[in-house]
């Protein structure tokens, strides 16, 4: 079981001895780095916030407006008056 409520198999050959019940960092299914729980927490808490801000999460910590303009609320002109440099 993962911190993200995935069960995958993953490989290890970059970490040199990994015990059940110790945290990894993984990407594209291989383990890159072990790391703390404290780590791992950051990690999904981060995550969590990536889900929210693509629409595929949802935070009660997090109130649906998020206290500034959005550039999709936005009309062009003033997008591209941000946009210039």
């Amino acid at each position: 079981m993962t911190g993200r409520s995935e069960v995958r198999r993953v490989g290890t050959r970059l970490i040199d001895k990994v015990e059940p019940g110790q945290w990894l960092l993984v990407f594209l299914d291989d383990a890159r780095e072990l790391i703390t729980p404290e780590r791992a927490a950051e990690v999904n808490a981060t995550l969590d916030l990536l889900a929210l801000a693509i629409g595929q999460g949802v935070s009660p910590a997090f109130p649906d407006e998020p206290g500034f303009a959005l550039p999709s609320g936005m009309a062009l002109q003033a997008v591209q008056r941000m946009t210039q440099s």
